[in-house]
């Protein structure tokens, strides 16, 4: 490493550590000695009426043995009571507003004297907000092509296939081979290596999404033939469970299958339901299609404004609120993970430290995403109104089927309305910023 390398690579440790450091602050705080006194006596009282020592009827015991015998927790519920208070004192008093719980240290407490301590919190960063009123969405094209609209209803068509059996022939390119077969991964370990166990699966011979191996071995089989092989997974294979693998195949043909799609027609159309006609049901797709595309345009537009956002926007982000970001991303993919069938005892076994530290880069855009949207929501006046809340509660409760005035006892109770509010606020300044950039 040269020289200049050396000096460059520290000065951007030195940045990412002032950048770091740029929400921390420290105060240092004192409580009046005569007010630790009133305090002590009132604890000191408290367990003088609860306390329960050999020789001493109940409420009688001594103060002096009650201070000896208790000092280690009467000193604790003094500190416990008297931080959090003066620590709110001192930074209302200096107008700060802590985003993260106070690091008490320095803590000296000694009868007689002022209780001293010191408290490290992050407050929010300055922001001066940067350019966004001149932003533009893209609007791309969001036009449906027949095509697309025909390619749709062939997916339904295919859907609604059934299939038939073929007798006295040989699997080739188009047919549907029912099989079972049992998979052993090679070279892995014990737990690794447990059997793939499939019955009566269809495989499409020389069909895109089938592995090329099984058409080329199954090609020119018959019903009850027996066919082995291995096939070699490719590292980026789609499935987490055999990417980068080599697995052995024992294939039994059970039976050989043509697939037969229904026709295209009215009747095709009223079987799906609330169509009279095959032109309605593709005027029908053709709207969902448009639909889909605006609501995924609108969905990138807004993606791609926000990284704008974020990129003419640099400040410092208290860390507190992204590892906090962190926790909500990774308590969501369990949840999706264990709505998926995912095990308890599975989930034990994941290094939730390395999980931690592939969400941490989306966290903490997502939180300075957030504080862009709040401070822009500040500039232009954007609030949420009562009934947008009562909306968003009518919501919950239909989708938890649960009473709304259930829903909002326990939003109030975990106090989640405020979070929700702010969740609202922010979808309403992006669709301000979209709309406003059309």
């Amino acid at each position: 490493m040269t020289e200049s390398t050396s000096t460059s690579a520290a000065a951007e440790s030195q940045q990412a550590a002032e950048s770091k450091n740029a929400c921390v602050r420290e105060i240092a705080v004192e409580v009046p000695a005569d007010v630790v006194a009133r305090e002590t006596a009132a604890i000191l009282e408290k367990y003088k009426k609860l306390a329960r020592l050999p020789g001493f009827r109940k409420g009688k015991v001594p103060v002096t043995v009650i201070r000896q015998r208790f000092a280690e927790e009467i000193r604790s519920d003094v500190v416990e009571q008297l931080v959090p208070r003066y620590f709110r004192e001192a930074v209302e008093k200096q107008e700060l507003l802590p985003v993260s719980q106070p690091q008490v240290s320095d803590l000296h407490i000694h009868e007689g004297d002022p209780l001293r301590f010191k408290a490290k919190f992050e407050v929010l960063p300055p922001i001066e907000l940067a350019g966004y009123q001149e932003l533009r969405a893209e609007r791309p094209d969001v036009t449906v092509t027949d095509a697309e609209v025909e390619a749709e209803l062939q997916a339904l068509r295919e859907q609604r296939a059934t299939f038939t059996e073929i007798q006295g022939t040989t699997l080739s390119d188009g047919d549907f081979g029912e099989v079972s077969f049992t998979g052993t991964p090679k070279g892995a370990s014990e737990e690794a290596s447990k059997p793939i166990n499939v019955d009566n699966v269809l495989v499409e011979i020389g069909g895109a999404n089938t592995v090329r191996d099984f058409s080329e071995n199954l090609r020119g089989a018959a019903a009850g033939d027996e066919r082995s092989f291995d096939v070699a997974y490719p590292e980026d294979f789609n499935d987490a469970r055999l990417a980068g693998k080599t697995v052995v195949y024992s294939v039994k043909v059970k039976a050989i299958k043509q697939k037969n799609l229904p026709e295209l027609n009215d009747e095709f159309a009223k079987s799906l339901g609330e169509f009279e006609s095959v032109e309605a049901l593709r005027q029908r797709v053709s709207e969902g299609m448009e639909h889909e595309k605006k609501h995924r345009a609108e969905h990138d537009a807004k993606e791609k404004l926000m990284d704008e956002l974020v990129r003419r926007n640099q400040f410092p982000v208290p860390e507190s609120l992204v590892e906090r970001q962190v926790d909500v991303r990774l308590e969501r993919g369990l949840r999706a993970l264990a709505a998926q069938g995912l095990r308890a005892e599975d989930m034990k076994k994941m290094d939730l430290e390395r999980l931690r530290a592939g969400q941490r880069e989306a966290a903490l855009k997502e939180v300075k995403s957030s504080l862009i949207l709040e401070k822009i929501a500040d500039a232009e006046k954007l609030e949420v109104s009562d009934a947008e809340i009562e909306k968003e509660i009518e919501a919950l409760a239909t989708q938890m089927k649960q009473t709304p005035e259930a829903i909002r006892t326990r939003l109030t109770r975990d106090g989640a309305l405020d979070r929700i509010r702010g969740r609202i606020r922010n979808e309403k300044t992006l669709e301000f910023l979209y709309s406003r950039s059309a």
